[in-house]
């Protein structure tokens, strides 16, 4: 079985891939500090406690924190005995173009975002992925990666007006009743939310302007239910997209390789 890994700057989720569907997921909190043993403790752990008896043969990486590549790559030689696919290092084939400036390393994450939108969605796509930062992933019709845009992700946004201004609270996101707060708390998540819907709405419009063609819009991320569910901003959200992309991404490279 392959178990596919994806970890972001806030968090590190562990997917184990019977060919068919995902019959396990973990999420764990990124810390390059911790070792294969620790990573091994951890995972092993959570499947005895689900009765997972699962041998895992194959292992895919997408990390957007390379600090934590070594560990992760001893994770695999040792327990599992195989070498692991790294997204963006040379020996991993990808089954789509990525046509952006020379010299450019585009984020393992979105390129992974990009293989699993075009296989599930064709192309023309735009996709979102609400992470530590919220991206959007232009995909052209051939399901060429040709670039994107970058903005600060929500709970960033939240956590740096809490910290660089002492009396504004810590608070969590979430749709406000009404748009003009009547209280500190208030006036926080009706900015936040409200100043989203606002950004996805203008990014995503001006990128169908500059393509001049039709396009999709694809969500993913945890925060990609609450504004699907209030505002109808997408036009589908997958929870597993990046973890889908893993999936084809290895196929792809198997079947090369025979």
């Amino acid at each position: 079985m392959l178990l596919a890994i994806d970890c972001g700057n806030t968090n590190t989720v562990f997917s184990i891939w019977d060919g068919t569907s995902f019959i396990a997921t973990w999420r764990t909190a990124t810390d390059h500090n911790r070792t294969a043993d620790q990573y091994y403790v951890w995972l092993s752990t959570l499947m005895a406690a689900q009765k997972i008896d699962a041998e895992i043969t194959d292992v895919i990486i997408s990390t957007t924190v390379p600090r934590v590549v070594f560990n992760l790559r001893v994770l695999s030689d040792r327990y599992f005995n195989t070498r692991p696919l790294v997204v963006g290092k040379p020996e991993c084939d990808l089954p789509v173009d990525v046509r952006v400036d020379a010299g450019t390393q585009v984020g393992p994450d979105r390129l992974v975002n990009t293989v699993a939108g075009y296989d599930l969605y064709g192309g023309d796509l735009i996709v979102v992925d609400f992470g530590t930062a919220t991206t959007f992933d232009v995909v052209a019709a051939d399901g060429a990666y040709i670039g994107g845009v970058i903005a600060p992700g929500v709970n960033l946004s939240l956590r740096a007006l809490h910290e660089a201004a002492a009396a504004l609270p810590h608070v969590d996101i979430t749709k406000p009743n009404k748009v003009i707060g009547t209280n500190t708390v208030e006036c926080m998540q009706s900015g936040v939310f409200w100043g989203y819907v606002g950004v996805i709405r203008e990014i995503c419009s001006r990128i169908k302007t500059e393509r001049d063609r039709p396009m999709k819009i694809i969500a993913t991320g945890g925060l990609a239910p609450l504004f699907q569910q209030h505002e109808e901003l997408f036009d589908d959200w997958k929870d597993e997209l990046t973890m889908h992309g893993l999936t084809v991404i290895h196929q792809h490279n198997v079947t090369k390789g025979n």
